[in-house]
């Protein structure tokens, strides 16, 4: 029992809703508070009504509740009762232009009233109110609005207020249509029709969560939205029933003689506004419809006013309101301009006004007739009333009316364009026979208005996934009328992609382009490829390559159609970094010159990786069968593109053998192959200038070093590893002693560079094939030589050993035993004692006996002491003898030379040595020191 009892005190409201801590607008004796619902996440406005607000202003003349409390708690009874009368005609009454109600109203913790109704931004007379304060302040640059909105990026900022001509134009004629529901199908009088008896309504959009404006809550930004500017009729709290009406209702007459009274103890938010009232009430206490028509001529006259209030000051008095209409001057009428500060426009000065305002209620237009007049009579208007009732038009109209759409939309207000015509639209792509020409308007739309990249991220992009993807993905059956709105989509891949975000284009477009690509019809897939340049501007690398280039790969590799094989080669130049304007003519690139598109704008970088272009799109191309020239002339602009990414190893290997296979097709015409060997010969040239390039780098890079160890070759060092063990003492003994050593240079062979001086002769060691010293003295006397440049005899009557003779001829060096006569020890060096080299027995007729001087016998070159001259010989111990420890057979001699001013030696005679050093210092250098063994 005590929990149901705890149920009853619990409010519906405060229980299923999130209600904001403060009140957005206030209208009349109601506060609104935005609202959520838990559950649904649904958008509502509370509207609460505080006991507190029964109490008079302060400083007030009328006497305070407590002077009589028995008086007081009447009227204030009668007032809530009032209130809940309003809520409960709400409940009872649905019309597009009358007020929805979302919650039944209900008692609050405290004691007042709250119902919910659907999401509203404010009163009529609030906004009247804030575009008078802008007006006072300066106009468009004085105070801003209290209402927050959001800019074109999707940022909070107060929104400046615009109820132009065709705003009232729209929202006068939505207010007569709930009149007409009011007076026609209800059978009431609205009886207190004001500015604040009207709402604007507004859909929610959930948006950002932070606020750059410190007085409004946390909440309020969750819920706060877009207006959707649709004029809502409320405030039906004097509302009653007609006396002329023939609709029966069990509501009663509005009692005039307790409404008409103004009771100083109540605000006057909670009584009768008698500056819009009807003087059929105050002067003939008649109850009509017609008493309401002449309300909303009222209004009219504030919406032009300036201050945008009621010409009539009647104080709430109606002695004052008696003495207005008792005079012709002082009445609203045509001859006084309706008592409006402003010019009105013509056709409510001379149509409409005067029907609304006379004094005769017979004269007095309908809400029917007002709606007809010639104030709405105007095609912006016309459009918003067909909009209104397009549910109800057949298919035909309908389809009519969306043609005839475009052409006027631009002479629309753009806050109509956005709060009512695109919503309108919106809600008919439902239908498929009319989405083709319903996302014509829309997109057209979203090129007009301002903040047109808020309103598709907003409203359109969210129904277009839904229209074309759905909840459970794209359906598998054709649909011709969703393929005809997928084209319009295609068309318009520019707007979108400048309208939206780089995640957002992906998770909402770039399924409805997948969808394109892979459609059964051509044209659909050949305008979805054409989109590829924008596109790419718009995601980033990994998106294309994943998702983007396979499906342009695999529509190109499967399909039959010549127009999509040209149009995914297209596709590729672009993925290559070309332009997809003009690709046959922006000429090859690799000339490093530039080269314009038509739109001035040059192609794009490479959007695809090297890797992807040489691996995935030249074997697509390679596979081609085909041999159409389009298609060829199509490829060869892939492979211009191409050329400028690959290696040159790839481009020699891969592309040039397909390219010369393509331009040898049988259908090309001469300018084509002309083309075709334009690209060859350039690729060609590329090539050619990279290998160059990467052969003179390496060539200069390696000649130093390679130079260097080719003058190693022939030296003692290089292949012995180290001099002689006198030499190296020798070194060994100036170093200790502190003797200056000089380096002294050697050619290839290991010999020294340096001039040496002749020495003496007496005792100098001979080999086996030289000359006496006699002869060889005769002949430095003489001066003449018979040496050729090589070291050669020019002689023709001495025997010679030809270049036949090579290194096998000659026989193993072997150790030879101690002389027995002659020699007394045999030279011996590090290497052991080695045995003479004398030519094999095949060979030995062949040389000439070197005993004796009189052969004449030359020697052709440097003797092996002489390429050694780090090895000391020692002179023997018998002097006599003309024959040194080692015999070699003499190298060739083929000319006269001039050895013998250089080397101190006689024509035929051996290499002079001194104190068992050779005269290394009279060598020859370079390649001639290899002419003995030449």
């Amino acid at each position: 029992m005590f929990s149901s009892a705890l149920k009853s005190f619990t409010s519906n409201i405060s229980a299923n809703y999130t209600v904001a801590s403060t009140p957005n607008p206030t209208c009349g004796a109601w506060k609104v508070y935005d609202g959520k619902k838990n559950s649904t996440g649904k958008a509502v406005s509370v509207f609460v009504f505080e006991l507190k607000s029964l109490l008079p202003p302060a400083g007030g003349l009328g006497p305070r509740p407590n002077s009589s409390h028995s008086s007081v708690k009447k009227l204030h009874d009668e007032v809530i009762a009032r209130v809940k009368k309003e809520a409960n005609l709400l409940a009872r009454l649905r019309h597009p232009s009358i007020l929805e109600l979302a919650e039944p109203i209900e008692h609050t913790r405290t004691g007042g009233l709250m119902f919910a109704t659907e999401p509203v931004t404010a009163s009529l007379s609030g906004l009247l109110q804030d575009k008078d304060d802008q007006e006072k302040a300066g106009g468009i640059a004085g105070r801003p609005s209290r209402f927050v909105v959001e800019d074109a990026h999707g940022q909070l900022r107060r929104r400046e207020l615009e109820i132009d001509e065709l705003e009232i134009q729209k929202g006068l004629l939505q207010v007569a249509q709930g009149l007409e529901f009011l007076h026609e199908s209800a059978g009431l009088v609205h009886g207190n029709l004001t500015p604040d008896s009207i709402y604007v309504n507004v859909k929610v959009c959930f948006i950002a969560e932070c606020c750059p404006f410190p007085h409004i809550p946390a909440f309020c930004l969750v819920t706060l939205c877009r207006l959707n500017s649709d004029w809502k009729l409320a405030g039906l709290a004097f509302a009653g029933a007609s006396d002329t009406s023939s609709t029966p209702s069990n509501i009663p007459s509005i009692a005039l003689s307790e409404v008409l009274y103004h009771d100083p103890r109540l605000p006057p938010s909670l009584q009768l506004n008698m500056d819009y009232t009807s003087p059929d009430f105050v002067m003939d206490t008649n109850v009509s419809s017609a008493a309401d028509m002449f309300s909303l001529g009222l209004v009219l006259l504030a919406l032009y006013n300036s201050p945008h209030v009621s010409p009539l000051k009647t104080n709430s008095n109606p002695s004052t309101y008696k003495k207005i209409f008792s005079s012709s001057s002082s009445a609203p009428s045509s001859t006084n301009n309706f008592l409006s500060s402003r010019p009105l426009p013509p056709d409510l000065l001379t149509g409409v006004l005067p029907r609304l305002m006379t004094r005769r209620p017979g004269q007095r237009m309908n809400a029917r007739e007002f709606q007809q007049s010639q104030f709405f009579d105007n095609i912006l208007v016309s459009s918003i009333r067909f909009l209104d009732t397009l549910p109800a038009k057949s298919p035909n109209e309908k389809a009519q009316f969306m043609r005839g759409l475009p052409k006027i939309l631009d002479q629309f207000p753009r806050s109509v364009l956005e709060k009512k015509v695109l919503p309108a639209l919106l809600e008919e792509t439902k239908d498929r026979d009319l989405l083709f020409l319903v996302l014509q308007n829309v997109f057209k739309i979203v090129k007009l208005l301002p903040s047109g990249r808020r309103v598709f991220t907003e409203k359109v992009s969210p129904r277009l996934r839904e229209t074309f993807i759905g909840p459970k993905g794209p359906a598998n059956e054709r649909d011709t009328g969703k393929e005809a709105g997928l084209v319009v989509v295609l068309e318009n891949v520019e707007l979108i992609g400048q309208s939206c975000s780089g995640k957002e284009f992906k998770d909402d477009i770039l399924p409805i382009l997948h969808l394109g690509l892979e459609s059964h019809t051509h044209s659909i897939v050949d305008k979805a490829l054409g989109c590829l340049p924008t596109i790419l501007a718009v995601l980033d690398f990994s998106t294309i390559k994943h998702e983007v280039f396979p499906v342009v790969a695999a529509v190109f590799s499967k399909t039959s159609s010549l127009g999509i094989k040209i149009r995914g080669l297209q596709a590729f130049v672009v993925l290559c970094g070309g332009s997809s304007n003009n690709t046959e003519n922006v000429g090859d690139g690799l000339d490093g010159a530039f080269q314009p598109t038509k739109n001035g704008k040059a192609g794009n970088s490479a959007v695809l990786d090297k890797y992807t272009v040489q691996e995935k799109i030249v074997p697509l191309l390679k596979a081609m069968k085909t041999k159409e020239p389009a298609v060829m002339m199509a490829a060869l602009a892939v492979f211009r593109q191409v050329g400028k990414i690959a290696d040159i190893d790839f481009l020699a290997t891969e592309c040039l053998p397909v390219l010369w296979a393509f331009s040898l097709g049988p259908l090309l015409h001469v300018q084509q192959f002309q083309e075709y060997m334009n690209v060859i010969k350039s690729l060609s040239t590329k090539i050619e200038k990279e290998q160059m390039r990467k052969l003179r780098e390496l060539s200069s890079n390696s000649s130093t070093s390679k130079s260097s160890e080719l003058m190693k070759v022939g030296s003692t060092d290089a292949l012995f590893g180290a001099h002689g063990d006198d030499v190296a003492g020798d070194d060994f003994a100036r170093l200790v002693l502190g003797k200056s050593t000089v380096t002294k240079p050697s050619d290839m062979l290991g010999g020294s560079l340096m001039p040496q001086p002749q020495r003496s002769q007496s005792s100098t060691p001979t080999f086996a094939w030289s000359t006496s010293s006699t002869a060889l003295g005769q002949h430095d006397i003489n001066g003449l030589s018979t040496m050729n440049g090589f070291g050669q005899s020019n002689r023709p009557n001495h025997q010679q050993a030809g270049p036949s003779h090579s290194l096998s001829d000659f026989a193993a060096l072997k150790p030879t035993p101690p002389p027995s006569a002659g020699l007394g020890r045999s030279v011996t060096n590090g290497f052991g004692a080695m045995a003479a080299m004398q030519p094999s027995r095949a060979q030995a007729s062949a040389w000439p006996n070197t005993s004796t001087a009189s052969t004449g016998q030359s020697v052709g070159g440097p003797s092996y002491a002489q390429a050694h001259s780090s090895i000391p010989v020692l002179p023997p111990p018998n002097p006599t003898s003309s024959f040194s420890s080692f015999s070699i057979a003499p190298p060739v001699a083929q000319g006269p030379s001039s050895m013998q001013s250089q080397y101190g030696r006689g024509m035929n005679g051996p290499p002079i040595l001194t104190n068992g050093v050779n005269n290394a210092s009279q060598k020859k250098t370079g390649l001639d020191a290899y002419e003995s063994l030449l």
